[in-house]
């Protein structure tokens, strides 16, 4: 089999899929924008998240020079490959920017869809649909299409695995910073609108006379639709690119088509998905769940056929015919176990099942029994998802054994299978932001209640699709750095001489590691947490200096200075991520070159291990609160103003950057830490000695 040929067809698909996107970011922004007071409201947030991007892309690209510089230099020592810094730096600007596109393009459309959808909510539910889950599908095959774009055009100038991995980690600092940056954005806003608004003065939530108000709705924006998107960015260019470096150590032998194997499933993946979005329509009973679920579902099931058809029919060996059973089924147990994983997340979050209801029960009895039965909760919701990530991990290496493969390398193509559908997955996720928004704007521009009602329908199935692409998330990048793991060990076996990685819990180093690894994902999750607090504080005191300095603000007759608290929400972010960010980067290589490739390695187990605890944890725990706070405000358990709201008011105000701030950002971390450790590698082998 030629791999330049599907080197080629990869960079095709990648174009199909961006020019899809398009086609349908000029479908959505062609809709009717609405009457002036909605267009007025839309055109606030589309600023308020202009602003941050611009605050983003600007630390980005310091941040992008900088360690694009480290790496050129650092990498060039190889007399052997003396443009292999070179290229690596290229490839991480590349890697940056392709990111930074998708982010920019899903960005873009969901702040103009946003009124769109409102608007189309006058007509019916299903209009409103349509235009909200177009918008959320031009970020999600934007995304797919510039990484695989990206990935394939990389490894046909240059044939070297390796280098990919520059690609990665660019896309992957972008993805830290968009999404633990967005995440403090969107937590600093929504806390201090819920504590000051509804709590101290006892306004709506999407009041307009809420200086917040303008602030909470663009957080939406950076933190679900930019944020989570580079998160899954991330771990779609990371689980790929471990995939092919472990496909590329055993080339040698026969098993070359395995390098580009991964970058043919993602191709799959993305005509899977544009595929399915055709048929992603609200039926007669006006249910967007279900039509969200149905589309997922029925592109899994188009995804499964495809690969099915292709691994029965590639030409394996010259003039043969060979059906591989083990990367086939290593692929469909990573995509089946995405999904199983999904909906258990829904489970422990989707007020129609008993957690919520639960938590929002014993609300009526106070504040303390809402955050212990959630937190409970939380914790329960820890042991289906490691029973699935276990036994996709086992499937897939076992069955990729069986059929003469390396056991790992299974596990590395059953995380490309989970992400395979990311192009659908995304457009999920970007629709609830954007629904949320259209409620928001619904209500501020005094819509009729019929319009608002519509939009809460949709918002509803919003907020369970988050949790359910949360969930998704976490196992992916579960498996990524599973698979990136194992990159690092074959890294470390090439370059320290074939004497390869031992890591023996009785060697004082790797133990060292394991514990010194175990508690940087608590630690930035506290470092992201104490950032929310900080600056929610900051934007609480110029909310009340604002109702204060002028009491026609809640009288109705002055508008809030909404800028001033966009402007604290965005700097505070990106502030407040310096040190985290750093830890990100500097803690692996610390590590690696005190205690050595072993210590490096117990250090990359021990932060997988409790980062996917942690992030577990606190999504769940935190979707689950959120939704029966909701649950409340429905009508159930005393309603809106009763003692059960208010408990659970405060759950939700503990739950928001539990799921939205430091539960996704351990994702990203634990992937870029997994990708300094592996793209450092040989220098660190051979600044030590076995």
């Amino acid at each position: 089999m030629n791999n330049d040929i599907w080197l080629v067809a990869g960079i095709g698909a990648g174009v199909v899929s961006i020019a899809a996107s398009l086609l349908y970011y000029a479908w959505v922004a062609g809709q009717d924008p609405g009457g002036e007071k909605a267009a007025r409201i839309a055109l606030w947030i589309r600023e308020g998240a202009s602003t941050y991007l611009k605050l983003l892309y600007t630390t980005l690209l310091v941040v992008a020079v900088i360690l694009g510089l480290v790496i050129a230099v650092v990498f060039s020592g190889d007399s052997t490959r003396p443009l292999h810094g070179i290229f690596t730096a290229l490839a991480f600007g590349f890697g940056s920017f392709c990111s930074a596109l998708a982010g920019w393009l899903g960005m873009s459309i969901a702040v103009r869809a946003n009124v769109r959808t409102a608007t189309a909510c006058s007509r019916s539910i299903g209009a409103g649909f349509t235009v909200a889950f177009k918008a959320g599908a031009v970020m999600g095959l934007a995304m797919v299409g510039v990484a695989v774009l990206g990935m394939s055009l990389i490894y046909l100038l240059w044939h070297d695995v390796e280098i990919i991995l520059g690609f990665s980690f660019g896309a992957s600092s972008l993805a830290l910073l968009a999404k633990a940056g967005g995440g403090i954005f969107t937590k600093t806003a929504d806390i201090a609108a819920d504590l000051v608004g509804k709590v101290e003065i006892g306004i709506p939530e999407d009041d307009p006379r809420n200086p917040a108000v303008i602030a909470d709705n663009v957080g939406d924006n950076v933190g679900d639709v930019a944020g989570m998107g580079a998160d899954i960015f991330d771990s779609y260019v990371a689980a790929t690119v471990a995939a092919m470096l472990l496909g590329a150590s055993f080339a040698a032998t026969g098993g070359a088509q395995y390098v580009v194997l991964p970058l043919i499933l993602c191709i799959l993946g993305i005509a899977s998905s544009i595929i399915g979005l055709q048929f992603v329509k609200v039926g007669p009973d006006g249910k967007p769940g279900r039509a969200l679920n149905f589309g997922t579902v029925f592109s899994c099931f188009v995804f499964a056929i495809l690969a099915t058809a292709f691994f029965g029919g590639v030409n394996w060996a010259a003039g043969t015919t060979v059906f591989n059973w083990g990367a086939l089924i290593a692929t469909v147990a990573g995509l089946g176990i995405g999904v199983l994983m999904g909906f258990t997340t829904d489970y422990f979050t989707n007020d129609e099942h008993n957690p919520v209801r639960e938590v929002a029960r014993v609300s009526g009895s106070g504040t303390g029994l809402t955050i212990i039965t959630g937190f409970s909760y939380g914790l329960v919701s820890i042991a289906p998802a490691v029973v699935g990530i276990v036994a996709a991990t086992l499937v897939s290496y076992f069955t990729a054994q069986a059929f003469g493969l390396p056991g790992i390398y299974g596990v590395g193509i059953a995380a490309v299978g989970m992400l395979s559908l990311t192009g659908i997955v995304v457009s999920n996720d970007a629709y609830g932001p954007i629904v949320d928004n259209a409620k928001g704007i619904a209500e501020m521009s005094g819509m009729d209640h019929e319009v608002v009602d519509r939009a809460d329908v949709l918002d509803s199935a919003g907020n369970t699709a988050k949790a359910i692409t949360k969930g998704f998330s976490i196992s992916a990048a579960a498996l990524t750095v599973l698979a990136m793991f194992a990159a690092y060990t074959e890294v470390i076996a090439k370059y320290s001489g074939g004497k390869g990685l031992l890591l023996d819990l009785q060697d004082p180093l790797v133990l060292s590691g394991i514990l010194l690894g175990c508690i940087v994902p608590p630690l930035f999750s506290a470092l992201l947490m104490l950032a929310v607090t900080k600056n929610a504080f900051a934007m609480i005191a110029e909310i009340r200096r604002q109702f204060a300095a002028d009491p026609g603000i809640l009288a109705g007759t002055s508008t809030p200075d909404y800028k001033t608290c966009v402007a604290i929400a965005s700097s505070g972010a990106l502030l407040a991520l310096a040190f985290p960010a750093a830890l990100a980067v500097l803690l692996p290589l610390a590590v690696g070159f005190i205690l050595g490739p072993g210590g490096l390695g117990g250090f990359l187990g021990g932060s997988i291990f409790t980062g996917v605890v942690f992030a577990l944890l606190m999504s769940n725990a935190g979707g689950l609160w959120d939704n029966a706070k909701k649950y409340i405000e429905s009508g159930n358990c005393g309603g809106p103003g009763s003692e059960a709201h208010k408990a659970a008011v405060v759950g939700d105000t503990v739950g928001d950057p539990f799921k939205d701030t430091a539960g996704p950002s351990l994702n990203t971390l634990i992937t870029v830490m997994s990708l300094v450790a592996s793209l450092f590698a040989p220098i660190i082998a051979r600044f030590h000695i076995f």
